[in-house]
């Protein structure tokens, strides 16, 4: 059953305002997850764009990183804290045209914009909070695949997203070979390697550190863990870009008239890590960043499948790989293995000095990309 309604497991007005904006919400039961137990009652948010032809036939699912969500498009407003996190993508005439082609976006199992996790209502009322279950990349799509089933879509024409979102077309393109055409995976891998597990561990650390997490239970409280938040985005957004664009765009300039030589003042790039830590506090829940963080962690698509020489070996659609050329987080090498390992697979690489974030910067360049992977006939 798909309603517009405000779901019931939307707990926190703060996380997703009073109105539901454009977001819709499919209510599709019990989730089984892959470390064992069940997600009753789960929904969740999904955007839509276009329509859907006849024969079901033109659907584009786009998957979003860590902190993004459905709005993949448009303004902020109502429901969409901010405007959309891949603008200039998705609309008439753009690359994906949406007089052409069905394009659905969802948040995933564990976020917040929407879609059940930590902040929503467990079966006995109240929140998740630190009882939510273990979640894997692999759970998010068996939950995509359960809303595609809603929607009438056997089989995507094209599944595309980077860093977190790659991993999850990695995911859809193993795991549902026959519900995948085409796959678009941007600056992203087949497994989470040690140093991306290194990256997450102290970003975790530092939002269980915070007095205010209270193990996860703070959702009755004055105050949530926005300090220990606020930390783990400043460490994870220094991955997000590369050493020479920090370098070109701040070098070792103060911020403003601020004194950082013993002034108690902030050099500028530490005023930029201050503004971003400041705005995903006011538009993230600590309990799903730590949630999908983990997921992140646990991302291995050859994990039960003989390992990722094997698991991409069994992959029937076409894959573009996208690398940076600059991503220091997730390096060409990555997208190199992958590229080589499923068996009709391309490389391609945008050109960008913003490290890994170049991958939603570089519209121009990826939206070029798109529209060759979609010139074929639907």
């Amino acid at each position: 059953m798909t309603t517009t309604s405000r779901p019931p497991s939307t707990t926190a007005a703060w996380r997703d305002g009073d109105d539901p904006g454009d977001r819709r919400f499919a209510a599709l039961g019990a989730v089984e997850l892959e470390r064992g137990g069940v997600v009753p009652d789960v929904t969740i948010a999904y955007e839509t764009w276009g329509e859907l032809n006849a024969a079901a036939d033109n659907a584009i699912l786009i998957e979003h990183a860590l902190t993004g969500d459905s709005h993949v498009v448009g303004p902020a407003g109502p429901g969409h804290p901010t405007p959309g996190w891949w603008d200039g993508l998705i609309g008439p005439g753009r690359p994906i045209d949406t007089e052409r082609w069905f394009v659905v976006a969802a948040n995933v199992l564990g976020g917040c914009q929407g879609s059940t996790g930590p902040s929503s209502a467990a079966p006995d009322g109240r929140p998740w909070g630190s009882r939510f279950p273990f979640v894997t990349v692999r759970d998010q799509v068996r939950t995509e695949a359960l809303l595609a089933d809603e929607l009438g879509i056997d089989r995507w024409r094209l599944v595309l997203g980077g860093s977190m979102g790659g991993m999850r077309v990695l995911e859809w393109a193993v795991g549902h070979p026959e519900r995948v055409e085409a796959a678009l995976v941007l600056a992203s891998t087949a497994y989470a390697t040690a140093e991306q597990i290194a990256w997450c561990q102290p970003q975790l650390l530092a939002i269980r550190s915070d007095p205010h997490f209270r193990g996860g239970d703070y959702y009755d409280a004055e105050s949530g863990p926005d300090t220990g938040l606020g930390i783990a985005r400043r460490i994870a957004h220094v991955t997000y870009r590369s050493e020479l664009e920090l370098h070109t765009r701040f070098g070792r300039a103060a911020q403003g008239q601020e004194d950082p030589l013993g002034g108690h003042g902030r050099y500028a790039v530490e005023s930029y890590l201050d503004h971003h830590a400041g705005k995903l506090a006011g538009r993230f829940d600590a309990n799903s960043y730590v949630v999908l963080t983990e997921a992140m962690s646990s991302h291995d698509v050859g994990r039960g499948r003989g390992g990722v020489t094997a698991a991409l070996a069994g992959v029937r659609a076409d894959v573009t790989v996208v690398a940076v050329d600059s991503d220091r987080l997730y390096p060409p090498r990555l997208s190199a293995e992958v590229a080589e390992a499923v068996p009709s697979g391309r490389l391609l690489t945008v050109t960008s000095e913003y490290g890994h974030d170049g991958f939603l910067i570089e519209v121009e360049q990826v939206g070029q990309i798109v529209r060759e992977v979609l010139s074929g006939p639907a």
